[in-house]
């Protein structure tokens, strides 16, 4: 029987073969609708490890009602998500695991992110934690059981998708393909931390109508601004935040943080001409929700306020989209899974703890309707310095997360 001793002995082995898979995924540019390269990056490194499948992500994927749009335009001809597979025999549980090889775009201050850095011990560069540092994590944990010879009781399985960081449409096709499992880690930067609870997100868009005038045409006619609008709609956008966040206090493992499901209105756009009222404003943004509300509701009552308090200059006169919605994502702290990986973590030396996280992942496709898999959070690096120019994965966290994932797969 592989110990915790022989885990960790395998996986020092390969943590120089994890950190030339984690620089080579930096130095190619994914952003969101561009992984082709990168994913091919991470297939050449998994067929060493697992056999591996390629899931078209077609165009179809547009008509699903869960798919997000931030991004306009995006074409699915020729994209694909890669499922990796370590067969067990049958006798036990299966575990999945999820991560995404999409980036946001560089930092305006962040020199050379596409050159992936050693430096204090950690991989530097775009995308190195968030999330190419938790493919290396998943692809070390497969490479050191593969090299133990490990007889696995179930499957292990690793879903490397696209997409995630503008609302998950990757795992959203993975999910609709109906994958049965037993327990589901999404790997994100926890800093080692277990997260079971996992708030959910809307990114809205709020289009406002007024009408075009003149400057100099106040004398005779009242100009309908958008502009003007929009600014109410923002001030209506943080009452409703502020009443949600009071209803929504009572959630165990958020109620310790002051904001859990922070609001913020990221872009304004109006008018085409400084010397004009503006015919057409727009709002974009994003307000987190937590368990007692779902993604669909906060839509509705955006609306539903917005229309109450707008009075009669708006009635009629705005539109309220949600570009992407994920829903809360809660695994009970006292199920098998998150006490497994607690147990998993001890045995690779590093204790975790259970906490919330304060922002929203994938994990909702797998853990709640209709797959209702078990799914947690986990993952080495840190939130903190995710989409920053200080962006970076530190080695010893990559290589205990794996440790952890690979006791959680042989006692599992």
């Amino acid at each position: 029987m592989v110990n915790a001793a022989d885990i960790s002995k395998a996986v020092q082995a390969r943590l120089a073969d994890a950190t030339k898979f984690l620089s080579d995924l930096v130095a190619i540019p994914s952003l969101s609708g561009q992984e082709k390269d990168a994913m091919a990056c991470c297939e050449q490194a998994f067929k060493r490890v697992a056999a591996t499948e390629r899931v078209e992500v077609s165009n179809a994927i547009r008509k699903d009602p869960d798919f997000s749009f931030p991004v306009e335009g995006i074409d699915y001809t020729g994209r694909w998500n890669l499922r990796a597979v370590l067969p067990g025999s049958g006798n036990g549980r299966r575990l999945l695991l999820n991560t995404h090889l999409d980036t946001v775009p560089p930092s305006e201050d962040q020199p050379n992110p596409f050159t992936p850095t050693l430096r204090d011990g950690a991989i530097w560069g775009r995308g190195s934690c968030d999330a190419k540092g938790q493919a290396a994590t998943i692809w070390l944990t497969m490479a050191a059981l593969k090299d133990l010879k490990v007889k696995l009781g179930g499957d292990l399985i690793a879903h490397l998708v696209v997409e995630e960081e503008v609302g998950g449409n990757g795992t959203l096709a993975m999910a609709r393909r109906g994958e049965q499992a037993d327990g589901c880690i999404v790997l994100e930067p926890t800093e080692g931390i277990l997260r079971t609870s996992i708030r959910g997100a809307v990114w809205f868009r709020i289009t406002l109508t007024g009408s075009a005038a003149h400057p100099g045409s106040g004398a005779t006619i009242k100009p309908r601004s958008a502009l003007d609008m929009a600014i109410r709609a923002v001030d209506i956008l943080k009452r409703y935040h502020a009443d949600l966040l009071s209803q929504s206090r009572g959630q165990p493992l958020f109620d310790k943080y002051e904001n859990p499901m922070p609001l913020v209105v990221g872009r304004c756009t109006a008018g085409a001409w400084p010397a004009s009222v503006p015919a057409q404003a727009k709002l974009e943004g994003i307000i987190g929700l937590l368990p007692n509300r779902t993604a669909r509701q906060v839509v509705a009552e955006i609306t539903a306020a917005i229309e109450r308090e707008g009075g009669p200059e708006m009635a009629g006169q705005f539109k309220v989209e949600a570009t992407y919605r994920h829903d809360s994502s809660i695994c009970p702290p006292e199920h098998a899974l998150p006490k497994a990986l607690l147990a998993a973590a001890a045995a690779a030396g590093q204790p975790s703890r259970i906490d919330a996280l304060c922002a929203s992942c994938d994990a909702c496709y797998y853990n709640n309707p209709p797959l209702n898999i078990p799914t947690v959070v986990f993952g080495g690096g840190s939130l903190g310095v995710a989409h920053s120019k200080n962006e970076h994965m530190p080695l010893a966290g990559l290589a205990t997360a794996a440790e952890t994932l690979a006791n959680l797969a042989v006692n599992w």
